[in-house]
């Protein structure tokens, strides 16, 4: 693809992608699809993303807050919408006012939920979240039915409707582990216990990726993937993107700015943590951890440069990073950079970045920063 004009790094996202993977995600589970499209889609693109997911099949769409959902009501998105992480201060009414479904997790957060209700004249929709065993968000086995009965008052009233039970699981990475059975069962306790207490037929949701695509006995009425909207696999024990039916959407790419030829024993980038062993030849390529580029990927980030597969050599700059080519390469100036990809012609994908940076590839993708564009494609051909 021939470089933006005036850009340094650009993330190609592929939205025919998207539509496949979440189309793939619903046929897995069986039951609807919540994409989820938090921090700006995992990195993709909030708007573009979200209209991509929804033409794919994802009848719901799912943020951390409620302002990532606003957004997506203000271009004009009009389709179920659920905001479950709300920080002190967030604009709740404005979600009721948008008709963004809410999660509540605590009493103190129900009846904040209800003041901003009736200050707008609204009924909120509210999704009851419970603790089965991640001990992050969500009302633990002790508050629950405290929880749960002051909503169902809160219902008769007229004040919220209870549109859903929901909990997340701990091991997404790894559908099949223990943990994942003994929350199953602690959500299905929650959702029982909320029946008796007068909660009516409400939709129930609590899988992610892994579950969403490995285990249907699981998914109940919703699922909600994030990581595989993107064509990612979140661990090794889901399995491998391509095996799953998933493509990757992002591609990130560069050009080369600068070639030089240099002796042996030369220091390279910071505090000289690469050195050369032979005459060769350098390349600049103008991204860095300003960019995302993790600098914990100093002398191991894999790149395909010129279509030659290397890695960062030295350390990991706020603009740029450095490779060594070797003293035969025929890499030049404006040659193509691929960062990271689908794998397919030996290009780096974002589970190699993770691997060589120590982290996730949740990380990978989630860090590319503000001043990377991102270009649309629509490759359904791929």
């Amino acid at each position: 693809m021939t470089a933006p004009q005036g850009v340094a790094a650009w993330a190609e996202v592929d939205l025919a992608a998207i539509r496949s993977n979440t189309a793939t995600l619903r046929n897995a589970s069986g039951v609807d699809v919540m994409a989820v499209v938090k921090a700006d889609a995992y990195g993709h693109g909030l708007i573009e993303s979200a209209r991509a997911a929804r033409e794919g099949g994802a009848t719901w769409l799912g943020t951390a807050f409620v302002n990532e959902a606003l957004a997506l009501r203000a271009a004009g998105d009009e389709g179920l919408l659920l905001a479950w992480l709300h920080p002190q201060g967030a604009d709740l009414s404005g979600a009721m006012s948008a008709n963004i479904d809410v999660s509540v997790s605590s009493v103190q957060l129900l009846g904040q939920v209800i003041d901003a209700a009736r200050a707008v004249g609204r009924v909120a929709r509210v999704h009851l979240k419970a603790d089965s065993g991640l001990s992050r968000g969500g009302a633990s086995s002790s508050e629950w039915d405290e929880l749960v009965a002051l909503a169902v008052r809160a219902q008769r009233s007229g004040a919220i409707e209870i549109v859903a039970l929901w909990s997340h699981v701990a091991f997404g990475d790894e559908p099949f582990h223990p943990a994942v059975d003994a929350q199953a069962g602690a959500f299905d306790r929650a959702c029982s216990a909320a029946a008796s207490a007068g909660v009516g037929d409400v939709l129930r949701h609590f899988s992610s990726s892994g579950p969403a695509l490995r285990r249907p006995d699981l998914a109940f009425d919703i699922v909600r993937p994030g990581l595989a909207v993107y064509g990612l696999s979140p661990g090794a024990a889901v399995g491998e993107a391509s095996e799953l039916g998933l493509r990757p959407a992002m591609t990130l790419r560069s050009t080369v700015a600068q070639v030089k030829s240099v002796e042996a024993g030369v220091g390279v980038s910071y505090s000289y943590r690469y050195t050369t062993a032979q005459a060769t030849r350098l390349a600049l390529i103008p991204i860095g951890y300003a960019d995302g580029i993790p600098r914990a990927a100093t002398n191991q980030g894999p790149l395909l440069v010129g279509g030659q597969r290397t890695q960062i050599a030295g350390t990991v700059c706020m603009d740029q990073v450095v490779v060594d080519l070797g003293p035969q390469s025929s890499v030049s100036v404006g040659d193509e950079v691929v960062v990271f990809g689908d794998g397919i012609d030996g290009a780096p994908t974002a589970a190699d970045w993770a691997h060589a940076s120590g982290t996730i590839v949740y990380e990978i993708i989630t860090r590319i920063g503000p001043r990377v564009a991102r270009v649309y494609v629509d490759d359904a051909q791929r």
